[in-house]
């Protein structure tokens, strides 16, 4: 274990550990970030975690994680949502709601095919 001089060498280390934790318990498995910030909050994000969780019961998508988060900073594209298939690059979508939501989920959380009309370039 790393000697741990200062408040950065602490800082740097739990980084590792945490992002090492990460891995384990996300690999091979599809991550759904939902921004659940003060402006998702306030344009209907909870309705989307809400399509999002019902959706993967239904369908028994035991690979799928879901995760909440602040604010992404796309408060113009609010409620937003961010998919992360394995091996595959983070697409973000906007400007949601619980249909557009299932779309996402049966084309590209099960089809693997991004949505693009929803896709937001960051």
């Amino acid at each position: 274990m790393p000697t741990i001089k200062s408040l950065d060498d602490l800082t740097r280390i739990r980084e590792e550990v945490l992002k090492k934790q990460e891995l384990i318990t996300t690999s091979g498995k599809t991550e759904i970030i939902v921004g659940m910030g003060t402006v998702g909050r306030a344009t209907g994000t909870q309705e989307i975690l809400t399509a999002i969780l019902s959706y993967i019961e239904e369908h028994n998508l035991g690979n799928v994680i879901v995760r909440q988060t602040g604010d992404m900073g796309l408060d113009s594209f609010e409620p937003v949502i961010q998919v992360i298939l394995p091996g595959k690059e983070r697409v973000t979508y906007g400007k949601l709601n619980p249909e557009i939501v299932k779309s996402i989920l049966s084309n590209h959380v099960i089809g693997g095919k991004i949505i693009e009309e929803f896709k937001v370039e960051r």
